[in-house]
């Protein structure tokens, strides 16, 4: 009888611990669609920019102690609040959490402060494929004149990313920072990986890692798994950016990830508002809110008073590349790093709202973001 009474006993044990595991494992999904639209039902009509201080090259500059702006900050998110913007999606860094993960979170505190006193609420970015491979705490150097974007950072970098014995450093950043604002209401959500598969080929693809499409193929579904396991109140999605999106099977394989492991679909789109739109309907039979976390390049064909429209009558979240013209010199088009813009400028700007002193660079798209935001 003892030994019979003891083996009910591990198995009451064991069950009692598989029971205290549900709400834990329930977490950890992904939302599903009710979830998700409910969530979505909730928040105001998300418009907003990818936001870099313009006294910042990059998102390193933005966040290490030495070249923190809070004045900055501050000033140009009460241009963004002044012209109906709710939400910027914000670049994070996983060497500014190894660097000093106690002050980046204060920074990060900071930062949320000061734009929950604007009504902005941030979509924040933990990893991204694009541009320079071989980011470096420290000074970062100055703008290249003529070129767009001349000094944004990958996250990881090529050393980190090559070598899988580093990734338990990712795994510690993402726990880390999700965890430490997993509840957090000044928070929209968390956006896991910027153009997973981005190859950089019109600027650094010959300094990214080996393979690069097929590690991160593997390690993207880990990211999702880490940012779950904080427990985030907040949604997490990872932008779907090229390719064919009209069924899973015809997508690149790291576009079905970001697929199947979002809780909202986000998406780029820099076409001409009919390809906007097309788009749109495509991934409306995932069921799932939209938001476009890329948008606006005037010479490509994508503006303010023709893609705007679009977003608001689907109502799909919109947040354009750029708000103050600065150092990161992305007014200027892509091209400029094949053919900087040095002695001539180019006719249009290709990103930004607003010059460095606040003066829009064109009032009637102003008047168009207001007059959609103010709408109910």
């Amino acid at each position: 009888m003892a030994l019979f009474g003891r083996k009910i006993f591990r198995r009451f044990a064991v069950l009692a611990f598989l029971l205290a595991l549900i709400p834990a494992i329930h977490a950890q999904q992904r939302w599903s669609e009710a979830q998700a639209n409910a969530w979505y039902a909730e928040q105001p009509w998300p418009v907003g920019a990818n936001f870099l201080p313009s006294t910042a090259i990059n998102q390193l500059e933005m966040w290490q102690a030495d070249s923190f702006d809070p004045v900055t900050i501050d000033r140009e998110l009460g241009w963004a609040e002044a012209i109906g913007m709710n939400t910027m999606r914000v670049f994070l860094h996983n060497l500014l959490w190894e660097q000093d993960p106690k002050g980046f979170e204060q920074r990060i505190n900071q930062f949320l402060d000061i734009a929950a006193r604007h009504h902005i609420r941030p979509v924040f970015v933990l990893f991204d494929s694009c541009w320079d491979p071989n980011p470096k705490l420290g000074p970062q150097h100055p703008p290249i004149p003529g070129v767009h974007n001349s000094g944004w950072v990958q996250a990881p970098g090529t050393a980190i990313l090559s070598d899988p014995a580093q990734f338990p450093r990712l795994e510690s950043y993402v726990k880390g920072v999700v965890g430490a604002f997993a509840q957090d209401p000044r928070i929209l959500a968390w956006d896991v990986w910027n153009e997973p598969d981005n190859g950089n080929d019109s600027s650094f693809s010959t300094g990214d890692a080996r393979n690069k499409n097929q590690i991160i193929l593997g390690l993207l579904p880990q990211v999702f798994a880490w940012a779950r396991s904080a427990h985030p109140a907040q949604p997490l999605t990872s932008g779907l950016w090229h390719g064919d999106w009209s069924a899973l099977d015809r997508m690149p394989p790291v576009a079905r990830v970001q697929i199947e492991q979002s809780d909202i679909i986000s998406f780029h789109n820099y076409g001409w508002p009919e390809d906007f739109e097309a788009h749109v309907k495509l991934l409306e039979a995932f069921h799932r809110p939209l938001l476009c976390t890329e948008y606006m390049a005037r010479g490509a064909g994508s503006t303010f008073d023709t893609v705007l429209p679009i977003a608001h009558q689907y109502r799909v979240g919109a947040i354009n590349w750029g708000l103050v013209a600065g150092k990161s010199q992305t007014y200027l088009p892509w091209d400029s790093w094949q053919r900087p813009y040095v002695s001539d400028q180019p006719t249009i700007w290709f990103h930004d709202v607003f010059h460095p002193d606040g003066k829009p660079y064109r009032q009637r798209e102003i008047e168009i973001i207001r007059s959609l935001t103010r709408e109910k």
